[in-house]
């Protein structure tokens, strides 16, 4: 190509690509949606002074924090549970295996229902706690159902379920970090504690962060199933009972959606701030301020190409062109 430009292609006209049927569809579903709402908001049977009505009632936002308790704690519980299963199943002796897996096999072969209507008679099952040495008479003697309360038996019984679970999404985390971390590890004199504190773990919860705050979100949602155990002053089932009383099911639904969706979407927030922090170093670099890839550290030894030029910037002053 000379310099004067003679010879030069014409530049290219870029043409933008049409979707007609990409626009038509958008279309068609915005106005289904908008047909929906004006529908909605018209249709008395969903009762929208009913719901307006007990939105913010005392009953409600308290049944609302029980929810947020019952989700707390029993991913807690089921977390530091599911990490010492995940262990045990990665552990090399066949026992300690054996038991972890007849563990998962049982908590996620039940259906959680099933498991919470269990807890719920556990009190006829156990009708006392007793402590001593076994086939002896007890030194001290306790009825089950002035131990446990209703809602740590729901705790309990949402707990153990869910440890199931989070021991295969802390198990696929860690088998996802490369063997030769743990070797490394092991050649600098690290013990096994320091190492998976130190380097699997760090690694392995790029994996595991995602798949546990789906987790979290389910577990808000199951425990609208504690009325098996039953426990019945969590959000729905104290929604249902209001329902009950003024005979208008449909509203207290919509009330107890409108509150589930509002923690869902916080939630969902959380998630998207914890995956971005732990996945920072993964993926294409971000482009620095001169419209380079750097990360923004120090570098030792770049290599920069530009127009056929290949000049080395570290401390050297050797300069090819």
């Amino acid at each position: 190509m000379s310099p004067n430009g003679v010879g030069q292609p014409a530049p290219i006209k870029a043409i933008r690509l049409k979707h007609p049927w990409r626009i038509t569809v958008a279309v068609i579903l915005v106005i289904l949606l908008a047909l929906f709402l004006i529908d909605a908001s018209q249709r008395e049977a969903y009762g929208w002074d009913n719901f307006g009505k007990y939105i913010f009632d005392k009953r409600i936002s308290q049944a609302a924090g029980y929810t947020l308790l019952l989700t707390i704690y029993s991913m807690v519980i089921a977390i530091v549970l599911g990490i010492t299963l995940a262990v045990m199943r990665l552990s090399d002796n066949p026992v300690v295996k054996g038991v972890a897996w007849l563990y998962l096999w049982v908590f996620r072969g039940t259906p959680v229902y099933v498991q919470l209507v269990f807890w719920g008679l556990i009190a006829t099952i156990y009708s006392t706690i007793d402590i001593g040495i076994p086939f002896t008479a007890p030194w001290i003697q306790f009825e089950t159902k002035n131990v446990i309360d209703v809602f740590w038996l729901a705790v309990i019984g949402l707990a153990l379920n869910e440890a199931a679970y989070m021991a295969e999404i802390v198990r696929a985390g860690i088998l996802s970090v490369d063997k030769g971390q743990d070797e490394a590890a092991t050649a600098l004199g690290m013990s096994w504690l320091q190492t998976m504190r130190r380097v699997v773990i760090p690694q392995a919860m790029r994996i595991i962060i995602p798949p546990t705050g789906n987790e979290v979100i389910s577990m808000l949602k199951t425990t609208s199933l504690v009325t098996a155990v039953p426990f019945s002053f969590d959000l729905y089932g104290r929604s249902r009972d209001i329902s009950a009383v003024i005979f208008d099911p449909i509203p207290l639904l919509l009330v107890a959606s409108a509150w589930y969706l509002l923690f869902t979407s916080i939630l969902m927030v959380g998630q998207y701030f914890l995956e971005k922090r732990f996945s920072r170093g993964v993926g294409q670099a971000r482009p620095d301020k001169k419209g380079g890839t750097g990360t923004g550290g120090a570098e030792t030894g770049a290599v920069q190409v530009a127009t056929g030029a290949i000049r080395v910037d570290s401390h050297g002053s050797e300069h090819t062109k």
